[in-house]
């Protein structure tokens, strides 16, 4: 499942500067995916199999009233499903559905009991039948199990039989299980039914054992209006008319291969489609809402070569014969890999030729390579509980990087995933409230929390550096052999390191282990001295943490790459890094030349430079002689070590005026967040405007560079620069920008002249920030206009970068209207998060509607990011004790996490200010 996550996580950076830019930006980062950590011990067990898993709560670290986890058993194997025939008939006007199923089923130890995951679903018979005999059961209901007991007067005999029941359910409006999904056309609004499963909700639709580990085959038949789309993960069979109506017709499906229950899915509603075949022949469509099917080429030019991609790279062609890509209107993630028949926002799919932007069409491709990965990757071979989801998305964050290089290499897509993911997780994980990459989860309501940047980000992060360290021919064979190995099956963690450490020859378990079962990483620091033609180089490790604490067992170990000045961007020299210390000679460096660690940002690690070694690097910024992602790297290592009290933030920006002369989109955009950051927490002092015009100064050239207008031939992520160069400067105030702005806003409001999709963002943001009453409602009428959904969201994003407190509340307000569907409520409201009054008047705002937030998220991780969007940054224990006190009185056990970051975040923010503040506000002002 492709989250939100690393694009709402980036947003929630930059939204700390005033404006908050990336909020409102056409920037998709990656992973969408939440906040979520254990706490700072390790002190957990969990019993593997089937047996009960149980862990402690472990000490918080600021936040020490979250509820006890009750003992989670897993459902009984006595009896197991082999094949479900799944019929069910949904009623789009009343909500419900009816169903009926009969599974084929065997009993391996006799048993009077038979236990199913259930929710929400009302049972009206259920039977046994073996042979002749039909046995009837009385039906018990767990709403906190969420389960079903059938039980039978008599004990069931070990062997095989059929399971039948017959049963009711409604479809929700929270966007999981099976539920309905309002779209419009031709002017009406209508509604269809869709599924999300993924990790738990396989439960709302039929019962069933809805464990990952219970594979069995389905027949699905679906009975639907006449005039509707009904898909399923395999191709239809059967579509006949509903005997005795003239409204109703029967949809069957080919039975699917072996599978878990949270990869089946049914979509019934109205949709037009593109096709075409991959060169393997396989039949791929893209439904789009009626009426929009151009939409779909992008994403079905970037099928059809991926699928291709995949077969070559693990050798095992794509096992069924059509795959279906569709754009749902009501979806709460970003995309589901529903083997067959992926799922996904309108967002995250469709793609206008003249109104998406150049960082849409990137998402897009994201996406799909993400999700088209797991067709292998989590449903050929399934992890064998969710305690390691992370092998999922991990490594489909990982892979779908991969792909998007080979189809796109224009993109220059690795050196923005050192951003997106990278970056991230160095950021999460350096908290004291973060969490193993393998986390122990046993009730259902925990799967939520791991759905994480530490699942997908820092474990797509782990395994780049594992495909680095083995290479890439070992990885693919590896891989190659664990799929064939466990296809239709599944598998842990472990299983995956066996067959890399066989297909490398290299101790996989052993160096990779420390990475996944404990929390977070190393910081090395390297010191020099010359020694003839040779440097020689000292690293030492230890626990990087952001409140600058070293606490814990600080040994990884790490793959260690060096590079100089004569191979830049190259290891000359690699290492592997076992114990606290260790030295390295460094052959033919000259004195006045550079040694550079982790070249290419392939290792999970901060680096600790000494003063010399940082003063040969600055030079090497300055005239770009290291790679962007290095150049990247340093300012990054440099933010998070001044944040962490290990050098002066001043020091930061004197090294941070070295990239005024910068060109390259990807480290603009991390200066940007990093700087975001720092603007959040000077918005509590008087010194703010010298900060601002520190930025206008700082992003001025390259704005007088890249002009307002599109060159001829320019380059993708040229386009994409501009955009964030141009609402930055609007941001910061800059005049002459502001005045443009207007204008061009003008133009494009009144329909003579359109803005480019790249730019759009950046000028509705500067134009509300800058304006009031009148700009808000011209973009509202925009907002009422737009056909395509990522201009919708564009401007709902956009919004909150008023100033005015009134329509700031208007903002808040607009986001539970009718107008808002339920998926993007979270980021309207986070998008007034930007400024201080903003920030004020959202927590308060959900403060005052949590009932009805609470009940619409619960459950679920946009309730994790409402939480953090509206909470994190504060600078002030009174703001911290106010945020525990409520969650004290309101548990949101979905967010517990979240909660506990946000106070970590809010008590690192209050430090750093009051230790720097007085050095940067000198700095800015002299």
């Amino acid at each position: 499942m492709k989250t939100l996550y690393s694009n709402f996580f980036s947003s929630l950076k930059a939204r700390n500067l005033d404006l908050g830019h990336l909020f409102g930006l056409d920037i998709r980062l990656n992973r969408s995916r939440f906040d979520a950590t254990l706490r700072t011990s390790h002190a957990f067990s969990v019993c593997f199999g089937r047996r009960s898993v149980r862990h402690s709560l472990l000490r918080p670290y600021y936040y020490s009233n979250m509820p006890e986890k009750k003992p989670f058993s897993r459902l009984p194997t006595d009896v197991v499903p082999v094949n479900y025939q799944l019929r069910l008939q949904p009623y789009l006007e009343k909500f419900t559905f009816d169903g009926n199923e009969q599974i084929e089923v065997q009993v391996k130890k006799s048993t009077d009991t038979v236990v199913l995951n259930s929710a929400d679903i009302k049972v009206q018979e259920a039977t046994f039948n073996s042979g002749s005999e039909e046995k009837p059961a009385t039906v018990e209901y767990s709403e906190e199990d969420e389960t079903v007991t059938l039980k039978f007067s008599s004990p069931l005999k070990v062997g095989d039989g059929l399971l039948r029941l017959n049963f009711t359910g409604e479809l929700n409006d929270k966007m999981k299980g099976f539920y309905r999904s309002k779209y419009t056309l031709d002017g009406q609004e209508r509604y269809g039914a869709v599924t999300q499963f993924e990790a738990t909700d396989a439960r709302r639709a039929f019962p069933c054992w809805d464990e990952p580990a219970v594979k069995a085959s389905f027949d699905v038949t679906l009975v639907v209006p006449k005039d509707k789309v009904a898909l399923s993960n395999m191709p239809v069979v059967n579509d006949s008319p509903l005997e005795g109506s003239t409204d109703w017709r029967v949809v069957q499906y080919d039975k699917t291969p072996i599978m878990s229950t949270y990869l089946l899915a049914f979509v019934v509603g109205e949709y037009d489609f593109v096709e075409a075949k991959d060169s393997d022949g396989v039949l791929i469509r893209v439904y789009t809402p009626v009426g929009k099917k151009e939409q779909g080429n992008f994403a079905l030019e970037v099928a059809v070569k991926t699928l291709p991609f995949y077969k070559k790279y693990f050798k095992i062609a794509y096992p069924l014969p059509k795959m279906d890509l569709i754009a749902i209107a009501d979806f709460a993630a970003g995309a589901m890999e529903n083997w067959g028949l992926v799922t996904y926002r309108e967002t995250a799919l469709l793609i206008d030729p003249k109104n998406s932007s150049s960082a849409a069409k990137q998402w897009v491709a994201l996406v799909v390579g993400h999700e088209l990965a797991h067709q292998w990757f989590g449903n050929l071979v399934t992890m064998e509980w969710w305690t390691h989801l992370w092998l999922n998305e991990g490594f489909a964050s990982f892979i779908e990087y991969l792909c998007v290089d080979h189809v796109f290499p224009e993109y220059d897509i690795w050196t923005q995933f050192v951003t997106n993911d990278l970056n991230r997780a160095l950021d999460l994980d350096a908290l004291n409230n973060s969490h193993p990459i393998e986390v122990a989860v046993g009730h259902p309501a925990e799967v939520d929390e791991i759905f994480d940047i530490i699942s997908y980000s820092k474990g797509a992060s782990v395994i780049r550096m594992l495909h680095d360290y083995i290479g890439d021919d070992s990885f693919r064979k590896g891989l190659h052999n664990y799929l064939n190995k466990f296809a239709y099956k599944n598998a842990f963690t472990e299983d995956l390191w066996e067959a890399l450490a066989e297909a490398s020859g290299k101790p996989v378990a052993k160096v990779m282990g420390v990475w996944t079962q404990k929390m977070g990483y190393p910081a090395i620091k390297v010191s020099e001295k010359q020694d003839g033609k040779n440097r020689v180089l000292t690293l030492e490790q230890e626990k990087f943490s952001a409140d600058g604490k070293v606490s814990g067992d600080g040994l990884w170990m790490t793959p260690i790459s060096i590079s100089t000045s004569t191979s830049s961007g190259k290891a000359v020299k690699k290492v592997l890094l076992e114990k606290k210390t260790m030295t390295v000679t460094v052959e033919n460096v000259k004195p006045n030349e550079w040694v550079k660690l982790n070249p290419g940002l392939v290792g999970l690690y901060r680096t600790r430079y000494s003063s010399n070694m940082l003063d040969k690097l600055l030079p090497a910024i300055k005239d770009k002689t290291i790679p962007p992602r290095d150049r990247l790297g340093l300012e990054n290592d440099l933010f998070a070590l001044s944040r962490a009290g290990e050098t002066s933030a001043v020091d930061v920006l004197k090294v941070v005026e070295a990239f005024s002369g910068e060109d390259n989109y990807t480290v603009w955009s991390d200066l940007h967040s990093n700087l975001s950051e720092l603007a959040g927490m000077l918005q509590y002092t008087d010194f703010y405007d010298d900060f601002k015009a520190f930025g206008r100064k700082l992003f001025k050239p390259i704005a007088e560079k890249l002009g307002w207008d599109p060159k001829e031939g320019e380059s993708h992520l040229d386009a994409m620069l501009r955009g964030l160069v141009m609402g930055r400067l609007g941001g910061y105030g800059e005049q002459s920008t502001v005045e443009v702005a207007r204008k061009r806003f003008e133009v494009h409001a009144n329909g003579s002249s359109q803005l480019p999709a790249d730019l759009r963002s950046a000028v509705y943001r500067t134009v509300l920030s800058n304006g009031g009453e009148q700009e808000f409602e011209t973009l509202l009428k925009l907002f009422r206009a737009a056909d395509l959904h990522e201009e919708k969201e564009r401007i709902m994003r956009s919004l909150g970068a008023v100033k005015d407190e009134h329509l700031i509340q208007k903002v808040l307000e607009f986001s539970l209207s009718d107008e808002i569907r339920s998926q993007d409520t979270p980021f309207v409201i986070g998008g007034t998060c930007g400024s201080k009054v903003g920030r004020e008047l959202a927590w308060k705002f959900v403060q005052d509607k949590w009932s009805v937030l609470h009940d619409r998220y619960k459950g679920g991780f946009l309730l994790a990011r409402l939480i953090k969007s509206t909470t994190e940054s504060f600078v002030t224990d009174d703001k911290a004790k106010e945020i525990e006190a409520f969650f004290k009185e309101n548990p949101a056990p979905a967010a517990e996490r979240t909660i506990q970051q946000s106070l970590e975040n809010i008590q690192l923010s209050k430090t750093w200010l009051q230790r720097d503040q007085d050095a940067i506000k000198k700095f800015l002002k002299g």
